[in-house]
């Protein structure tokens, strides 16, 4: 299981070795970033296919709650490859950048990692502020005023998130008196089950779903997606965003299983598609519609994980995943069409490649037949109409109507690729590499088509292995939490 530490330590090492290496030989610490991400994630792949049971690591022979619990899964290691694999695609790579930003992207990978495996809510913290600081960086690497100006507004969203979550964190640890997540799901149903515990986790939902996009604390989304490098937003928007509904997807299955919890969700979630559906359907600018029918579409997951149960984890694992390979995809394309959506009349003429790509991603994300956004929408409908709550069927409604929004702002972008393209405009040809990643994830995307039922198959094991709590506890030693939980009991 050593291993399993390198997917932390080895990025996190090479990114503060690399400005050595730049001194030495520029062009090794120009390839060091990528093959050190290689490596990470053939380690990552490697454990993944030899697993055959949730495994977890006490670093430094530490037992919980008192050492750090690294915890490793099928969803875990899905995430933690996301991040690693979703790095190495979208490597900086603008000529203005520099070995600041490539040892930046590596610790947003390792960190990535850690979130995906820590085991308790104090390391989770750290990683993700790291997360957070990271972005910062990577979000301010074009030295505009504009892409300044977003930096320091996500910065202050972001703190003020990070103060929620703090709270959040000193709540469950006044209750419980620990913040290992298997010695929280002992004692939840006893200390945590009670409006304390309950505004607990409105403080950590709202202060990670900064990260995840969600109502109302997503108002830096368009600016910084707008401004930012476009391998940048394709990396908040597909990747971070997701490591962030893990933490929340966690807590949710281990320490908040109450209905309250789940409808929380259930009503942001569908905020989030109605405020940024409407703003895409109104966005006159390419990045800027990306960045709102985002916020949308994370919204659409935040409604599938209210589903309580396995259910629920099955249908937002797919429409996740979906969203992951869509998205970054989209951004970039955002590189060449950047800019107002008028532009792009005629583009379909100069880049038909891009052209087709987009339509491709466009028809699937808004969930035609038999692409797989139909598929993951279908199950979250289906799942929503099971619950047989009004709410419930009021979140169905609106994705429904978020879809048909979708479709509206979609084609309208896709009818001017084919218009006649005036004469004072040139569209210059997308630059291969992007091309090259937007082409691979769209690959990947219709390859999905001919093995929807094995993907089915395994995405159902992955839900049921991570709403097993009893697993996670015994996995994880609870004969060595349980005297601590006895002592915390209050005379």
């Amino acid at each position: 299981m050593n291993n399993l530490l390198l997917m932390v330590a080895l990025p996190l090492f090479v990114a503060f070795l690399l400005p050595v290496m730049h001194r030495v030989s520029p062009m090794l610490a120009r390839v060091a970033g990528p093959l050190t991400l290689a490596v990470t994630g053939y380690l990552g792949i490697a454990l993944w296919v030899d697993m055959q049971a949730p495994v977890a690591i006490q670093l430094g022979g530490f037992m919980p709650p008192m050492g750090i619990t690294f915890y490793a899964d099928q969803l875990s290691m899905l995430f933690a490859l996301a991040v690693t694999v979703g790095t190495l695609m979208l490597w900086p790579d603008e000529p203005e950048q520099s070995v600041r930003q490539w040892s930046l992207a590596l610790i947003l990978a390792a960190a990535g990692c850690g979130l995906a495996l820590s085991g308790d809510l104090f390391n989770i913290y750290v990683f993700y502020e790291l997360v957070a600081v990271v972005s910062y960086g990577l979000i301010a690497s074009r030295p505009t005023a504009a892409a300044m100006a977003a930096t320091l507004r996500y910065l202050v969203i972001s703190a003020f998130g990070a103060a929620l979550i703090l709270a959040g964190i000193a709540l469950i640890y006044q209750a419980t008196g620990t913040l290992n997540l298997a010695q929280l799901a002992i004692l939840a149903p006893e200390h945590l089950h009670n409006p304390q515990g309950l505004t607990a986790f409105v403080l950590i939902l709202i202060g990670v779903g900064v990260k995840a996009e969600l109502f109302p604390v997503n108002t830096w989304v368009p600016e910084v997606y707008a401004t930012a490098p476009e391998r940048v937003s394709a990396l908040l928007a597909g990747v971070v965003s997701k490591l962030a509904l893990l933490v929340l997807v966690k807590l949710l299955v281990l320490v908040f299983q109450v209905t309250e919890a789940h409808l929380i969700m259930l009503v942001l979630g569908i905020l989030g598609v109605v405020t940024g559906e409407l703003a895409a359907w109104r966005a006159t600018d390419y990045k800027r519609m990306l960045a709102y029918s985002s916020i949308g579409q994370l919204g659409t997951i935040f409604i599938a994980f209210s589903v309580p149960g396995e259910a629920g984890m099955f249908a937002g694992l797919a429409v996740a995943l979906h969203h992951l390979l869509l998205k970054p995809a989209l951004f970039m394309l955002a590189r060449r069409w950047g800019g107002a959506l008028t532009g792009l009349t005629g583009a379909g003429k100069s880049s038909p490649l891009a052209a087709g790509l987009f339509i491709l991603l466009a028809l699937s994300l808004i969930g035609v037949p038999p692409l797989p956004g139909f598929w993951a929408k279908l199950l979250v409908l289906v799942n929503l109409a099971g619950q047989g709550q009004a709410l419930y069927y009021l979140g169905g409604l609106v994705i429904l109507f978020g879809a048909a929004l979708e479709a509206n702002y979609l084609f309208r972008v896709a009818s001017r690729f084919y218009q006649e393209q005036p004469a004072d405009v040139v569209h210059q040809p997308h630059r291969p590499q992007d091309m090259l990643v937007a082409s691979v994830l769209a690959g990947v995307l219709v390859m999905s088509i001919f093995f929807i039922s094995p993907l089915t198959d395994r995405l159902h094991t992955i839900a049921a292995e991570a709403t097993d709590v009893e697993t996670y506890i015994q996995t994880v030693q609870p004969v060595q939490l349980a005297p601590i939980s006895v002592a915390m009991e209050k005379p």
